[in-house]
């Protein structure tokens, strides 16, 4: 009964990770983009122009990629150094042996 219920605490811990990270990433794109765009429309009201709104879209949108591109190039690299290490102690244990 108690490995049942740790199973599924496990199971529920990584649930709210996925959906932390999925939160995450929408968060990592739309804050740049309603940021520009928001001073893009700024700039054409005190300007009187309307190229501004359209260009600092583009711009929000290429940063939220970049940010949502390295929050994901870091969650997939953590993985891989743990498992070096965890190699690299294996090595280091048949050594010694």
């Amino acid at each position: 009964m108690a490995d049942r219920k740790g199973d599924i605490l496990k199971y529920n811990k990584t649930v709210y990770q996925a959906m932390m990270m999925i939160t995450q990433f929408g968060i990592n794109m739309l804050v740049p983009i309603f940021l520009c765009s928001f001073v893009g429309m700024f700039l054409d009201r005190k300007l009187g122009t309307s190229v501004w709104m359209v260009a600092l879209f583009f711009v929000g949108a290429l940063a939220g990629f970049t940010n949502v591109f390295r929050f994901a190039r870091k969650i997939y690299e953590k993985p891989a150094k743990t498992r070096r290490r965890s190699s690299e102690m294996e090595k280091h244990d048949e050594e010694k042996n």
